[in-house]
């Protein structure tokens, strides 16, 4: 039986559809939205990177087609968590560097130099629990940058990073061919190695917004303010660097508000409001994801965020004497169960509820937890002292004591070694 033909009704009804003003206007809508968010909606429907729950770890999702996940060459041993784990005393084969070795350090983080007695705080490998990390090839890492770039962007945590980084790739590298120069004033530092077309770049950024601390040498303000919505202030030095590495939180922890800017820091009359800092937080952690689901393409770039680096300033915390600090301390805390203050536990909780929301392709480097336990490795009072010290100061070192930042070599080693890990064995 043949269908039955249109009728003339039904092609009126068609011929009227089409010449509606309301589709029209709808279809319009439809296209002036797929014209302003086009690079939006591919991100979300086309090219944004999934992980595949059920499937290889390598492997990645773009749409429907499987791809392999940037720089990855094997896997992580089934099971193993490489954050999870203990501190082992190694002699033999810590530290991986040695600090009159590495010409590139701060002054702020060249304990040694500065009268440190013991060298014990360089003698320790972090040991997951049921695996092993992989170890630090410096050869692979260079032939992976061959004619890239490595960027750290953040506070000085990330920028020590960054200079344990350097020191240990630096010496497979001749005198001749490698070179340290700063930009933009001084925010951005590249280490070039010319014989790979290579550089590793810090970029100074400590809330990754815009804010009223960017300048990289005179930043300490008392009352510290961020620009709502300005991470492109930032983020078109950026743009183009094959892996990134973003840190914040130290420069947020100036109580339980933060001040935020709404206007433009040339506004004659401030447009200021006062946040919770969480909520403040919150606001750079989705400016930081929202930024990169737009600039960094998933099939050619990896990103890695690294957690929250602890301070050591009350020894009470750890079962210490009332009054004391990191300063005197030569052993890493030894019990598994210790966190440290609660704010971490605040901001961990922002970290988790916004990355957990999000499908953008960001690698979590959670160094907080294993660098919790060790008191024992920041610079304390054996480091540059940009002002001179009074007497009283001399007379109690623990007034002046730096709980914050870290010798070099020493942990932040640690937290390249699970960069590497989580570069190569995803």
């Amino acid at each position: 039986m043949k269908p039955p033909p249109f009728s003339s009704s039904s092609s009126s009804v068609f011929r009227k559809a089409r010449l509606s003003p309301y589709l029209f206007t709808l279809l319009a809508f439809i296209l002036f939205v797929a014209v302003l968010y086009g690079e939006d909606l591919m991100c979300i429907f086309g090219q944004q990177l999934q992980l595949s729950p059920n499937s290889d770890p390598l492997v990645i999702r773009t749409g429907k087609k499987r791809e392999k996940l940037p720089f990855a060459i094997g896997k992580s041993e089934e099971g193993c968590d490489i954050f999870s784990g203990r501190w082992v005393w190694d002699e033999s084969n810590r530290p991986l560097y040695e600090e009159s070795e590495c010409p590139y350090i701060q002054p702020q983080l060249t304990c040694q130099e500065h009268g440190r007695p013991d060298k014990d705080y360089q003698k320790w490998r972090w040991q997951p629990h049921g695996c092993d990390l992989p170890s630090f090839n410096a050869t692979l890492m260079l032939e992976t940058l061959r004619g890239k770039r490595m960027m750290f962007v953040g506070d000085s945590l990330n920028r020590g990073q960054y200079v344990s980084m350097i020191c240990l790739l630096h010496s497979l590298i001749p005198e001749d061919a490698k070179s340290m120069e700063t930009f933009d004033s001084d925010s951005r530092t590249v280490f070039t190695a010319k014989e790979y077309n290579a550089t590793i770049e810090f970029y100074w950024a400590p809330f990754l917004l815009e804010s009223n601390s960017d300048n990289a040498v005179i930043h300490r303000i008392s009352e510290r303010l961020v620009r709502k919505g300005s991470i492109t202030k930032h983020g078109k030095h950026w743009k183009g660097v094959d892996v990134l590495v973003f840190n914040t939180y130290l420069w947020w922890m100036t109580g339980l508000k933060f001040k935020i800017l709404q206007g433009s820091f040339d506004d004659e009359v401030k447009d200021i409001v006062e946040v919770p800092t969480t909520e403040a937080y919150r606001m750079a952690m989705k400016s930081m994801l929202r930024w990169v689901r737009r600039n960094m393409n998933p099939k050619k770039t990896r990103v890695f965020f690294t957690s929250m680096s602890p301070s050591h300033g009350k020894s009470v915390e750890w079962g210490g004497e009332s009054g004391g600090n990191c300063y005197n301390q030569t052993t890493p805390i030894e019990d598994p169960n210790y966190w440290g203050s609660d704010s971490r536990k605040n901001i961990m909780g922002v970290i988790g509820d916004v990355f957990g929301k999000s499908k953008v392709p960001i690698t979590f480097l959670n160094i907080t937890q294993l660098s919790s336990y060790r008191k024992d490795a920041h610079t304390a009072i054996y480091k540059k002292q940009w002002n001179p010290l009074t007497p009283e100061q001399l007379a109690n070192p623990v007034s002046y004591a730096d709980c914050v930042h870290w010798c070099l070599p020493g942990l932040q080693d640690t937290w390249n070694e699970l960069l590497f890990a989580k570069l190569f064995h995803p």
